[in-house]
């Protein structure tokens, strides 16, 4: 018996803590006394592992065993520990949270790796083994494309080719589950990604790539693929896929033991396919204008709180209506938005898709929009368009898109237990940035869009004057007159750019501290050092705009700088 892959420490409270692994036969998994049986999935073999019985604020150095033996750590590992640090009241009030989006593995392809340049990840995590355990981050949020399926490696194709049996199925891209299973261990197998997923807890929304480029773009989209012979077998493999490697480790303990579709995959006899095919169909499809299951999810972490929108497979076109979230996963969001407020210093939208774009290209894609719902020929240009130009973000969904503006303007708005701040964290489009939102309406708190993307991928060069172009705020005055013109509603806001775009492979961090915090934006170098290349304070008012006094200088900001001046010497992999 041994590990396959994980651990991967997902979600953690204050006594509990879930950790998810793979393992190359059936058997019982074991961390720190407790225990848990695997379930099968097509001849693959898996475990969440409930530890309790933890100590709030307490940090757990942590082995997994595997029926009596020890796989990790690897007695030769050059890592620290694995380790679960509990949330608790005295570091409640202090909270970093690392985030990114598409993340392209390694290929030994030396000409492509070049390209695609240094893992931000792989060097984050090569850093944090030389740092304290009170500089490490209380979350890493992976914010959609873990996984290419649809973009396969050099080594990836070959290994597909040889075993490829069906020939309608594409040559280069996965279908099965099986080979899910092979892409999610190739992607996630890196020395040093292996070991930051095992001690950092880890809370993961897909996006289009770990399906397929485009996903549920457009009703027009769904009718096409779903007419290609192989597609079922592809989405039930892509959804129940996700549901394992993904989706049940963001679920707390408590939640877990109310999940049926969890408990009856426990529940079954031998190999649960059968029950993840019933999933994955129930997920795909649209009953009633709302989807048959849902992957939003929320983490509370001391007086952040982080609500994960799943702004992908919750897309709805039913009966002609386009929206992005259905009219009960809107209802969800707004009831984790305003339960409990007063326990809400700042407030985290976890989004793969960036709510607000530059304003020249959100425009745009409003008025795609408009244009894709008139019938003939003008609809079905502007529906190519859609597709081509991958015009399929919160603005390309008009009527969500004020919803959810409306949610954050209201909170905002709040006379009495506002956050801080509220941001909207998103990856996807391959650049990153920060933008500030000034509500025409009075707010109390500082509401910004953080988009950092890609961890480790790359853009190709033509594009980027076209990112660079949807910042000029002349060029937006005439793009919204034309929205405006084409049938578009006001704004009830404005934004502006307060760092970027900035290219490249870049991991981001959203650091608080009592009702202040700020956004750190770093990259690697040729040598895999990150430097920060932007440094943003998030709060603007603080005096004004909190309602007590700042909590004690223990819980203060700790500057870039003196992060980096505490690293040691960071443990060799022999790469």
């Amino acid at each position: 018996m041994a590990l396959v892959l994980g651990p991967v420490l997902r979600h953690v409270g204050e006594t509990t803590a879930v950790v998810w692994v793979q393992t190359d036969n059936p058997g019982d998994v074991e961390i720190l006394g407790c225990r848990a049986r695997t379930f099968e999935v097509h001849g693959h073999h898996f475990a969440l592992v409930v530890v309790d019985g933890l100590a709030p604020d307490s940090t757990t150095p942590y082995e997994v065993t595997v029926d009596g033996a020890v796989q990790w750590p690897a007695a030769d590992s050059p890592f620290p520990p694995s380790v679960i640090r509990t949330r608790g009241p005295r570091s409640a009030t202090r909270k970093r949270v690392v985030f990114g989006s598409c993340r392209f593995p390694r290929t030994d392809d030396p000409d492509l790796d070049a390209r695609l340049g240094v893992d931000a990840l792989d060097s984050y995590a090569a850093r944090l083994a030389g740092l304290s355990h009170e500089l490490w981050p209380d979350a890493l949020l992976l914010l959609g494309d873990q996984v290419y399926a649809d973009e396969l490696t050099p080594h990836a194709r070959r290994n597909l080719a040889g075993r490829r049996r069906a020939t309608e199925h594409p040559e280069d891209e996965v279908v099965t589950f099986d080979e899910y299973a092979s892409l999610y261990r190739h992607t996630w197998g890196d020395p040093e990604i292996r070991w930051i997923l095992s001690t950092v807890p880890t809370a993961m929304i897909f996006d289009d790539h770990d399906i397929r480029d485009d996903w549920n773009t457009s009703a027009a989209w769904r009718e096409q693929i779903n007419r290609e012979p192989w597609w079922r077998e592809r989405i039930r493999a892509g959804l129940a896929s996700y549901w394992v490697y993904q989706h049940i480790g963001n679920l707390s303990p408590a939640s877990l033991a109310a999940d049926p579709e969890y408990q009856s995959v426990l529940a079954a006899e031998g190999d649960c396919w059968t029950q993840l095919v019933d999933l994955a169909d129930r997920a795909d499809t649209e009953v009633d204008g709302r989807k048959g299951l849902r992957f939003s999810f929320r983490w509370d972490l001391g007086r952040a709180r982080l609500i994960m929108v799943d702004s992908r497979n919750g897309r709805v076109f039913t009966d002609g209506t386009r929206n992005m979230l259905s009219d009960n996963e809107f209802d969800w969001l707004a009831e984790q938005m305003n339960d409990r407020p007063d326990d809400v210093d700042h407030l985290m939208i976890g989004s793969s898709l960036p709510w607000l774009l530059p304003p020249v290209l959100g425009d745009a894609e409003t008025v795609n929009e408009i244009a894709a719902a008139h019938p003939g020929i003008r609809g079905r240009i502007a529906e190519k368009i859609r597709q081509a130009a991958d015009l399929e973000h919160w603005q390309a969904f008009g009527r969500s898109f004020e919803r959810l503006t409306a949610l954050i303007g209201d909170l905002a708005a709040r006379p009495a237990h506002a956050p801080a701040t509220i941001t909207v964290l998103s990856g996807d489009v391959h650049h990153s940035y920060a933008a500030r939102v000034d509500f025409r309406a009075a707010v109390h708190s500082d509401v910004y869009q953080l988009v950092c993307s890609p961890v480790h991928n790359m853009v190709p060069a033509f594009v980027r004057p076209m990112f660079i172009a949807g910042w000029s705020s002349r060029v937006a005055r005439l793009t919204r007159r034309w929205a405006r013109h084409r049938g578009a509603p006001a704004l009830p806001m404005t934004w502006s750019k307060v760092n970027g775009p900035i290219f490249g492979n870049t991991i981001a961090t959203v650091e608080s501290s009592g009702r202040s915090a700020r956004a750190i934006f770093e990259q690697p170098g040729d040598d895999g050092e990150l430097s920060t290349v932007s440094d943003i304070p998030l709060t603007t008012s603080q005096e004004q705009r909190s309602p007590g006094p700042v909590h004690a200088s223990s819980d203060a900001l700790v500057p870039a700088a003196d992060q980096k001046s505490l690293r040691s010497t960071p443990p060799s992999t022999g790469r």
